[in-house]
């Protein structure tokens, strides 16, 4: 496992999911860890599974990434707390309407883009503003295969996070000579309260989904997870302006 020690990771979306998933293995790791999330239930749940650990500190602050004045102040927190940003971890997201583009509202539009594209450009711009003062840091933002690919009846989320993709390699080319690293990755359906969802909205879509992946089962996030984690270590220095495609085989046909 890389060591983090000394470190400060800062998660958005740490409440659950694959953003809980990441804040844990980051404080295994060694990391301190702000977990930043709009729901306090599941943050401070979060930082009580890291305390079990007896490990380096985590902390919750509240924020919801669609504000950019919300973010801003998260950013400034974890800084006055811990003195430094190390890591950035943009993992924030919602799903959008299952429903063809004809028929998606303006309303699930607007509201995707405020939080799936603009909340990771403005944690972004925080994050990068505080690495560039320190001399450096680590950003690793989620897409997902829909950012790769087209996504029937998720046109919305499918766009944002094909935007994320341009942000996460135009910040990577921006900053490489800055000693920060940008990269992104690309899960499939993985375990998660969105996926859930998605599940429940119908009672062939479980199975529906599986067989896209060839692989034949979905994502766990502790596998999420861990890819983040090499992207952000030393050994994969070299690396930057990558998206990183964990999706059981379903872009290798």
């Amino acid at each position: 496992m890389p060591d983090f020690s000394n470190q400060v990771a800062f998660i958005t979306g740490a409440g659950s999911g694959i953003g809980r998933a990441t804040a844990l293995a980051f404080a295994q790791a060694g990391a301190q860890v702000v977990v930043a999330d709009i729901d306090e239930t599941n943050g401070t749940q979060t930082v009580r599974e890291i305390n079990r650990l007896q490990g380096p500190e985590a902390r919750f602050i509240a924020c919801n990434v669609a504000s950019p004045e919300d973010v801003d102040a998260a950013v400034r927190q974890t800084v006055e707390h811990f003195g430094r940003l190390d890591i950035g971890i943009n993992n924030a997201g919602i799903g959008g309407a299952y429903a063809r583009l004809a028929d998606q509202t303006l309303d699930d539009w607007n509201r995707m883009l405020a939080i799936n594209l603009s909340g990771v450009f403005y944690c972004m711009q925080a994050e990068i503003r505080q690495m560039l003062a320190q001399g450096g840091g680590k950003i690793v933002n989620l897409s997902s295969i829909a950012g790769v690919r087209g996504m029937i009846k998720g046109g919305p989320y499918s766009a944002a996070k094909h935007a994320v993709l341009g942000l996460t390699k135009t910040a990577a080319l921006e900053y490489v000579r800055q000693n920060i690293r940008v990269n992104a990755v690309c899960p499939v359906y993985t375990h998660s309260a969105m996926v859930d969802e998605l599940i429940n909205s119908s009672p062939e879509m479980e199975q529906r989904m599986r067989r896209v992946i060839p692989i034949g089962r979905f994502g766990q996030p502790e596998e999420i997870a861990q890819a983040i984690l090499w992207l952000c270590s030393d050994e994969n220095a070299f690396c930057t302006g990558q998206a990183i495609q964990m999706d059981g085989g379903l872009t290798a046909g």
